[in-house]
């Protein structure tokens, strides 16, 4: 039983000495330069960095106005169309006011009445007064004309206050425009009959000032802590492919919104539109620059994530904090060289410190290839 335990121990480290071995013959290989090709490696150098979110959303108008009535009627006249220029105040359409100047005629004629017993009330009260005065009236006729006067000047406030609603209401069968801008959409036909109940009719949609659009995009929550207001942006539109257009960070609306248990942001990007290329609507593909850096020493991402089979032998030392280790082709062999890191995208990452020089090459990758061995060559 010994023995066979003894045979085994001998046996792993027979092993282990075979591993080692292997370990150190690959380390002489790389060190005297005879398998520098087995690397795959890039060259640093002096580069931009940028570091961007992708998104999508909707290019809408700055100012969207639903112009809708809240009266009901019947449209006797239109005076705007799809995609017509109208200006505040300028009429847009109108409903049949028959019923409403009617109203307003009943209101005026009771007016009339009420001020005629007003007047009527006036003379009676000053007659008892002037009476009272000379005791030929009692003290209870004098407050009884003054009460009179009183209910009457009620009832003539009242019927103006009504003819003020109902001459309103008379001025909402006029619809006009309330902002500067486009007739993006019109949703009512000559003769139709419109019904403002508990929600109000959409008559017409208007864009304030087209030459001024916006975005509507959507970030996730783990992008959305790197987006602020004055990034730029960039994006294209399916309409002009090829073109990309340019704008910036409005916008960072706090609301989230969830669906199916992913929650976005609403991230407004500006868009300006002086050539009138876009139009509402339009789906917008926005790449929003949240990190950038011109002409500084960078390296491929992948060098970061290269570690050689035989790391272990080249260095132990603990990083310094903050730092990454790449492996750098120096002499013909690999050196391990710890680097600060700053802006960092997919592709390359910017090198804020670490003994390193443009020009220099950096391991990225294996080579799989196995090259000819020198007896092959001779004996083809």
């Amino acid at each position: 039983m010994v023995s066979k335990k003894r045979a085994v121990k001998f046996f792993i480290a027979a092993i282990a000495v075979i591993v080692l071995a292997l370990l150190f013959l690959y380390w002489w290989h790389v060190r005297d330069g005879r398998s520098a090709n087995a690397f795959q490696t890039a060259v640093i150098g002096y580069g931009d960095i940028s570091k961007i979110i992708s998104t999508s959303g909707t290019v809408d108008p700055v100012v969207l106005v639903n112009v809708g009535t809240q009266v009901s009627g019947t449209v006797n006249k239109l005076y705007a169309n799809f995609n017509d220029h109208v200006r505040v105040g300028e009429v847009l359409l109108t409903l049949d006011p028959t019923l409403f100047k009617a109203q307003v005629a009943v209101d005026n004629a009771d007016l009339k009445s009420d001020e005629a017993n007003l007047l009527l009330a006036q003379k009676t009260a000053a007659r008892i007064l002037q009476l009272y005065k000379q005791d030929y009236e009692t003290q209870q006729d004098l407050d009884q004309a003054v009460e009179a006067q009183d209910a009457a000047e009620d009832a003539v406030k009242a019927v103006q206050a009504q003819l003020l609603h109902d001459e309103t209401t008379l001025s909402y069968t006029v619809i006009r425009s309330p902002v500067n801008g486009t007739v993006i959409d019109r949703e009512v036909e000559l003769g139709q009959t419109v019904a403002a109940s508990l929600q109000t009719p959409t008559l017409f949609l208007l864009g304030a000032n087209l030459a001024d659009m916006q975005i509507d995009t959507y970030v996730s929550e783990a992008d959305v802590g790197r987006v602020r207001p004055g990034q730029p942006a960039k994006f294209t539109v399916y309409a002009y492919p090829g073109h990309t257009f340019a704008g910036e960070v409005v916008q960072v609306r706090q609301a989230p919104i969830t669906v199916q248990n992913v929650v976005t942001y609403d991230v407004i990007v500006s868009a300006p539109n002086p050539t009138g290329l876009l139009l509402p609507g339009m789906t917008a593909d926005v790449t929003i620059t949240t990190a950038s850096t011109r002409h500084v020493l960078r390296l491929p991402r992948t060098a970061l994530a290269f570690t050689p089979p035989a790391a272990a032998l080249y260095s132990a030392a603990v990083l310094p904090a903050g730092h990454k280790r790449v492996w750098v082709l120096r002499q013909g062999g690999l050196v391990p060289v710890p680097v600060s890191l700053g802006v960092t995208n997919d592709q390359y990452a910017e090198i804020t410190g670490g003994a390193l020089s443009a020009g220099e090459r950096v391991a990225v990758g294996m080579k799989f290839s196995v090259e000819a061995s020198p007896s092959s060559e001779r004996h083809p």
